[in-house]
């Protein structure tokens, strides 16, 4: 097994994978947080469209999590704080999942929670993983 693994890795293949991982990061972290910051831009803005409870009242549950949703994406977006920012977002959305979708019902494609536990496993992936080679942090930590 271990032979198959190094075939892999130092095959063309292999080197090819493991040059595109750090830019394929990026490309998930830049498409998760703009997908994020719509959400954020709906709930804030009314943008593209408002949502259909309304917009939420300044500095309810609602627009706090509208602040992070819109601020902390764009933080991602530019991979700027990267994993302290997608560790706090990753918990917003597991506090919405069990706090909003699971009371309706176990089931996330009943409850409507699929997107929330989504983007909360994708956040916590970018906290571990970074922001990766797109990203102000990189030119960051390549500066210092």
């Amino acid at each position: 097994m271990d032979r198959a693994l190094t075939d892999v890795r130092t095959s063309g293949t292999g080197i090819l994978l493991a040059e595109w991982a750090p830019r394929l990061l990026s490309v998930l972290r830049i498409v998760v947080a703009l997908l994020f910051i719509e959400h954020g831009a709906q709930k804030l803005f009314g943008f593209p469209t408002p949502p259909a409870s309304g917009l939420p009242a300044p500095l309810s549950l609602f627009w706090d999590g509208a602040v992070l949703e819109f601020a902390g994406g764009l933080l991602v977006l530019v991979g700027l704080f990267t994993r302290p920012v997608a560790f706090v977002l990753s918990g917003e959305m597991a506090f919405a999942y069990w706090m909003f979708h699971a009371p309706r019902s176990p089931f996330p494609i009943i409850n409507n929670g699929d997107a929330a536990i989504l983007f909360c496993f994708v956040f916590l992936y970018l906290a571990a993983a970074g922001g990766g080679a797109w990203s102000l942090d990189r030119v960051r930590s390549n500066a210092a």
